[in-house]
């Protein structure tokens, strides 16, 4: 079976699903948003990458503040929504219950397992889209979602979206532990 190319234009399969917020014109705005990553250890950083033109990346240059709520399974139409609707035509902030943590201008959604808040630390402009970079401030969550004292992926049940079929996904099974199961393979190393 021989390998093809398909192309420039493939996506990596899959990307988290998440929904950014952050204040536009003075009150709470989000967005659906699955191209994020983590970027730094310590301090702990985070980038999502949004439009020039959309009013969630405005908001996080007006801001500098902008939070990182990961839905449940279960909200994967209010996430949709939330990536159909314009913040410059629709205060989207009515879809949910809201709080505030430390910062005052990076809405939480209560309803999502996990809410992050950052403070904007660094902007990357390219040619359509901006990557903001921020340092996590704190991270929202409850004992329901937490096993031995960490977030317990199975109790969250994030999502993820595929592209370029644009389909929503929740995650399987576990199958190994990391930085673990590959030290039985070291013996194979040729010395």
């Amino acid at each position: 079976m021989s390998r093809i190319n398909i192309g420039n234009n493939a996506f990596i399969l899959p990307e988290p699903q998440s929904i950014v917020g952050t204040h536009y014109e003075g009150r709470a705005n989000f967005m659906a948003l699955a191209w994020l990553t983590r970027v730094n250890y310590q301090p702990c950083l985070f980038a999502v990458t949004v439009n020039k033109n959309h009013a969630t990346g405005l908001g996080i240059v007006e801001s500098g503040e902008f939070s990182i709520n990961i839905p449940h399974e279960g909200m994967h139409k209010e996430t949709d929504l939330m990536g159909l609707l314009s913040g410059k035509r629709v205060d989207k902030s009515q879809f949910f219950d809201l709080h505030y943590g430390e910062l005052k201008k990076a809405p939480l959604i209560k309803d999502c397992p996990i809410a992050m808040e950052c403070k904007l630390v660094k902007t990357v402009e390219l040619d359509t889209n901006m990557i903001f970079i921020g340092e996590l401030v704190g991270t929202w969550t409850e004992d329901k979602y937490m096993t031995d004292g960490y977030i317990d992926i199975e109790k969250v049940k994030p999502m993820t979206l595929s592209m370029p079929d644009n389909h929503y996904w929740g995650l399987g099974r576990k199958i190994g532990k990391a930085w673990h199961d590959g030290k039985e393979l070291k013996d194979q190393l040729k010395k």
